[in-house]
């Protein structure tokens, strides 16, 4: 063979070297594991104590029954305080933790399947929230997840603007006015002030 047809050779040996590979389809087990993933990833619980939570209306909350994704899925809590369950109905979410929840689920789903694994999260907090006004660099609504003192809000609001009175924040609550005095609670004294937030409570930086 003369050299022109080996070069010639040579050169679509190393062009074929560089073509990418067809690309090969995942195996069955991959694939299917790859929605599941990320549904899991797309329902991940609010950072909530299942045990200690109680549950209210309006929150989102999630309902998964293992190996049973048509009967999974995320639901509003109704202002009735119910949630529609596919294979169960109608049943009392709110006034409730998200583990006896669960353990209500799966009551109920026992007459149609044999040791049914029901797993219940908090999605969004909707139904308990505190609200923050007035000289703070983040103020609007906050979800109450957890034991939280007005100090602690006042964190998470992001601290004070430049003209904030910080020695005379209220606290509205029903009809209760709160006085809350940043600087004496800052430097230890009178902590009484320190209380912890209920849902509905509007902190005011004057």
């Amino acid at each position: 063979m003369s050299v022109p047809a080996l070069l010639a050779l040579g050169l679509c040996g190393m062009l074929a070297a560089q073509q990418p590979a067809p690309e090969q389809p995942l195996p069955a087990a991959k694939a299917a594991a790859a929605p599941a993933a990320d549904a899991k990833l797309a329902t991940a619980g609010a950072p909530v104590d299942p045990k200690a939570y109680i549950i209210g209306a309006e929150d989102l909350i999630s309902i998964r029954v293992w190996h049973e994704p048509e009967n999974s899925g995320l639901f509003v809590v109704r202002p009735d305080g119910k949630v529609s369950v596919p294979l169960v109905g109608e049943i009392q979410a709110a006034g409730l933790t998200p583990e006896k929840l669960s353990l209500n689920i799966a009551e109920s789903l026992q007459r149609i399947m044999v040791h049914p694994e029901v797993t219940v999260g908090v999605e969004k907090v909707n139904s308990k929230k505190y609200y923050i006004q007035g000289e703070v660099n983040r103020p609007g609504s906050y979800p109450l997840v957890i034991d939280t003192t007005v100090l602690e809000a006042l964190v998470n609001a992001g601290g004070f603007r430049d003209f904030a009175n910080t020695k005379k924040i209220v606290i509205l609550r029903g009809g209760q006015r709160l006085k809350f005095n940043y600087r004496e609670v800052t430097k230890g004294k009178k902590m009484e002030q320190n209380i912890l937030v209920r849902p509905g409570d509007q902190i005011i930086v004057p």
